[in-house]
């Protein structure tokens, strides 16, 4: 394809706007691919490595809520630590279990529920007989267990691989109900199960068959929900009841077995109630680490368990709740990552930890009013995509500021560094024009072109090269700006950056300087030795008044210098190879550098200048006048 046919290639802020396009693309769908995966997991309660996280986010919020009162009508009758002394030793004898229920029936509660697994017949028959008898002059549930191998069916209800009921020798007639617990991934307790799924079908709860026979009715369970009467609750997954435990120990109204059985205790309290009967005691070893409470007892869990069935004042965690969890996980996500990629990195920063701050402060004023909304969540969606763009963001500015370095770089050898120097200090220099008294010098290598076709093309442009690195330094050394390199020569301003009261006499010496090595120069290169007299530098210099402006397009500017001190430099070149001579210097410039001509120096001569009409006193040098 030919040059014309070429696309052209991308310019490098166009290169860095597809490249952020990209980068925005990529960090908007990566964030939404996360937000949704990690919203698929919680809607699915799959558990992950942030469950750990989620678990001390609750407790801290349980602990800021407070506690809270329980109902009056919930009392435990603890077999604590007196009623272990007063047996002798644990376990309590089913002699003293019958007592206890016998005691409590007598108060005529709604109904009991015994948290202490009998699964097998005693050693004494008639005390099996007994606590048969006293269960069946009331309306009282016993606790059987589950054995759990961590699956679970299709709609997220446990399965359980066996099931330990009551043993049969204390009543067939009397109901139980699983008192297994759900515990999180800190082995905290956090749901009841209300249902279990075993081989023979499926099995209730004993906190869900207490609260229904308290209420006198059955319990229905539909997709989501339970209801109790009147009463309906919201479930979350897998009919799993969330706790909200009321405080710590005994913040439940709990009654010491031992006393109800002196008397000193009165069973009155415990009419039209409901009582649940379970071990307090330390070496009982029923405890579970709550947000209140590192050792609560089981009995206490599992009513407060009965209480919010019958109350409705659990944790309102359902698919609800948590759809609005992932909707969350996928919008913060979403927007922290456009937030750290659009904006400025210390707003867009503000701007994603004040988002997650809200959720979190919406998230602890719903958890006090019964909502759990989810706190790791939403963590999890913004710091992953927040850190990910952060350090995109971080390498793609660095890849374009490399960029603009070299570009800098390469647009500064476009100019004189002196100049690139101001340009960068002050963009604005020379935007309006200035008007200013300065040297101008122009110098041109005489009987270059000529030579340059015995050179070629590559040893022409090394030369030229060389010259101008030369013309360069030394005007350089001297304050000067060469504004524009012209083939074998060269345009030169002095005080043109800024106001110089030796501008005049800095471009003499520049001047003579240039001569001197450029001599130097000719003769030491072994391409140019020989050359002769043919091969020669001459310059024009002229003082006076200039222009100093911006030429060109919006888009392509140079600094230049424009008047009529200009065009009369240039026709100094003229001046000087007319008389043969090297330099040819205004008098204005060497009256304003403070020269005098010495005899031999300088040759003074009036000359006619080319589009004036009036002639110019010049100062010449000529070669035989020069010396290194």
């Amino acid at each position: 394809m030919s040059e014309a046919g070429r696309p052209a290639a991308p310019t490098p802020d166009r290169t860095f706007r597809l490249a952020r396009r990209v980068f925005l693309l990529a960090a908007s769908l990566g964030a939404l691919a996360w937000g949704a995966w990690l919203g698929h997991l919680h809607l699915a309660g799959r558990a992950t490595p942030l469950d750990r996280l989620e678990s001390a986010l609750t407790d801290l919020r349980l602990r800021l809520a407070g506690p809270r009162t329980p109902p009056a009508n919930l009392t435990v009758v603890a077999i604590d630590d007196a009623t272990v002394r007063r047996e002798g030793g644990f376990p309590v004898s089913r002699t003293t279990m019958a007592r206890i229920v016998e005691r409590v029936a007598e108060a005529r509660p709604r109904v009991i529920a015994v948290d202490v697994l009998f699964l097998e017949a005693g050693r004494q028959p008639e005390a099996d007989s007994a606590l048969a008898v006293a269960l069946g002059k009331t309306t009282a549930i016993l606790a059987s267990a589950a054995v759990f191998d961590g699956s679970a069916s299709e709609d997220g209800i446990p399965f359980a691989t066996a099931l330990h009921r009551p043993s049969p020798k204390l009543g067939e007639d009397v109901a139980s109900g699983v008192v297994n617990v759900a515990e999180d991934a800190s082995g905290v307790p956090r749901h009841l199960p209300l249902v279990v799924r075993t081989a023979d079908g499926v099995a209730a709860s004993f906190v869900l068959r207490a609260a229904a026979l308290a209420a006198r009715n059955d319990p229905v369970l539909s997709k989501g929900r339970v209801q109790i009467g009147d009463r309906a609750l919201s479930l979350d997954l897998g009919y799993h009841l969330p706790l909200r435990p009321y405080g710590p120990r005994r913040t439940i109204a709990t009654v010491s077995a031992a006393a109800l059985l002196d008397g000193t205790a009165p069973a009155a309290a415990l009419s039209d109630g409901i009582v649940v009967i379970g071990v307090t005691a330390l070496g009982g070893g029923d405890t579970f680490a709550t947000a209140f409470d590192p050792v609560l007892p089981g009995v206490e869990l599992l009513a407060t368990g009965i209480a919010h069935l019958t109350t409705g004042d659990a944790l309102v965690r359902d698919a609800g709740v948590r759809q609005r969890d992932a909707a969350a996980s996928v919008l913060l996500a979403v927007g922290s990552a456009l937030a750290i990629a659009l904006l400025p990195p210390g707003p867009g920063l503000i701007l994603v930890l004040l988002a997650t701050a809200g959720w979190l402060a919406a998230g602890a004023i719903a958890f006090a009013h019964g909502i759990w909304l989810s706190a790791a969540l939403p963590l999890a969606a913004v710091g992953l995509p927040a850190l990910v763009c952060a350090v995109g963001r971080q390498t793609l500015e660095r890849r374009q500021s490399a960029r603009v370095a070299r570009s800098e770089q390469v647009l500064r050898r476009m100019q004189p560094a002196a100049l690139a120097e101001r340009l960068a200090r002050d963009p604005g220099y020379l935007a309006e024009p200035v008007a200013r008294d300065i040297p101008v010098l122009f110098v041109d290598l005489t009987g270059f072109t000529r030579r340059s076709e015995q050179l070629g093309p590559a040893r022409t442009r090394a030369m030229l090269k060389t010259f101008h690195d030369l013309v360069d330094e030394a005007v350089t050394l001297r304050g000067g700006v060469v504004v524009n390199f012209m083939g074998d020569g060269a345009m030169i301003l002095f005080g043109a950056l800024d106001p110089d009261p030796d501008q005049a006499a800095h471009a003499v010496q520049a001047a003579e300087e240039l001569i001197v090595r450029t001599r130097a120069w000719i003769a030491d290169s072994p391409v140019l030795h020989g050359a002769g007299p043919a091969l020669d530098l001459r310059i024009g210099a002229h003082y006076g008044p200039v222009i100093l402006s911006r030429l060109g397009s919006d888009t392509n500017q140079h600094i230049t210098a424009t008047g009529d001190t200009v065009n009369v430099a240039s026709r100094l070149l003229a001046v000087a190879a007319d008389a043969h001579a090297r330099l040819a210097l205004s008098a204005e410039l060497a009256q304003a550098a403070g020269f005098e001509r010495s005899e031999g120096a300088f040759e003074s001569r009036t000359a006619a200048i080319r589009g004036r009409s009036q002639p110019l006193e010049v100062w010449l040098r000529h070669p035989r006048a020069t010396t290194s």
